[in-house]
């Protein structure tokens, strides 16, 4: 598709099927995010956030109950964390990182970062750079900007200055790319080139707009449909050789029940041969090298005209 400032994020061709190629031959790519925030609304985590029984129940049993599941099935995972939260979880995210896990930044407090200045928001993003790497002992690759579930568009917010700034900070990728279903590139500057790779996030993948959405206290769990969810995109995803991606949330998935829907899908995604199952780091490392965009982004010249009273 043609370029157009301020609309489009990249070439918009899609790969075909044929044209994806995993590594030592594997068939389907999947990878799990498990989102270590629980912000409340577009302010980011508050001290009130973390005094709830949920936020007590994610950083103890709810993570517990994951990390047992996940691990049972050989799932190395990637781990969202805001940048406040990196210090008091210090001791959990040098374990993880131990075990093959990676650590990647969810913003500041897991904040929209829609309203800042550039400067705010490039401060707070070194910030939570350095918290994470001081925590984990290793810097982070990866940058998400996932949703929250008061948010009023299910997606995630960024800045017209996010992209940018994490290029300029040196992250690898932004982990909730809605615009494929398999890496791809998002361009911060036309007439440069300069890109950053973007990881495939669907929001029907993810835990949190399920489990008593849209709020606790409603009734409206729906984790039956999340597993049908899952089952349907992998089945169609490994028919296809593309990949599939899941969010996971430890105050949603961390509970028994939701957990056993967890295990059963997992088992049934293992019996499937030739999987792939990287770190969002690790799978930004393969795609950066096997269709770097020099070579595999197609962008065209704009041939859009703005024209006096236009919404364009």
């Amino acid at each position: 598709m043609p370029w157009k400032d301020r609309y489009t994020i990249s070439d918009e061709v899609g790969m075909a099927d044929a044209d994806i190629v995993w590594p030592d031959g594997a068939r389907c790519c999947v990878t799990v995010t498990v989102c270590l925030g629980s912000a409340s609304g577009p302010h980011g985590l508050t001290a009130a956030d973390m005094r709830t029984p949920e936020a007590y129940f994610a950083a103890n049993d709810g993570i517990e109950q994951l990390m047992c599941v996940l691990g049972r099935h050989g799932m190395r995972v990637t781990f969202a964390v805001p940048g406040v939260l990196a210090p008091p979880y210090q001791h959990r995210l040098r374990a993880l990182v131990a075990a093959g896990h990676e650590v990647a930044a969810l913003g500041f407090r897991h904040e929209d970062v829609a309203t800042l200045a550039r400067d705010e928001e490039k401060d707070r993003l070194a910030r939570t750079t350095a918290l994470i790497a001081e925590a984990a002992g290793a810097r982070p690759l990866g940058w998400f900007a996932l949703p929250r579930q008061s948010d009023a568009f299910a997606g995630g917010a960024i800045s017209p200055s996010t992209i940018d700034l994490l290029i300029e900070a040196g992250y690898a990728y932004l982990g909730n790319g809605l615009a494929d279903d398999i890496p791809h590139w998002w361009v911060a500057d036309f007439a440069t080139r300069r890109a950053l790779l973007a990881l495939p996030y669907y929001y029907h993948f993810d835990d949190q707009f399920f489990h008593l959405f849209p709020g606790k206290g409603t009734g409206l769990e729906h984790a039956d449909s999340l597993f049908r969810n899952w089952r349907a995109e992998f089945a169609a995803q490994y028919r296809r050789g593309r990949q599939f991606h899941m969010v996971l949330h430890p105050q949603h998935s961390g509970w028994a029940h939701r957990a056993q829907l967890l295990d059963t899908f997992l088992q049934d995604m293992r019996s499937h041969p030739g999987l792939w199952t990287p770190t969002g780091g690790e799978l930004a490392d393969y795609w950066l090298k096997a269709y770097p965009p020099e070579r595999f982004l197609k962008l065209e010249p704009s041939i859009w005209q703005d024209h006096e009273g236009s919404l364009s």
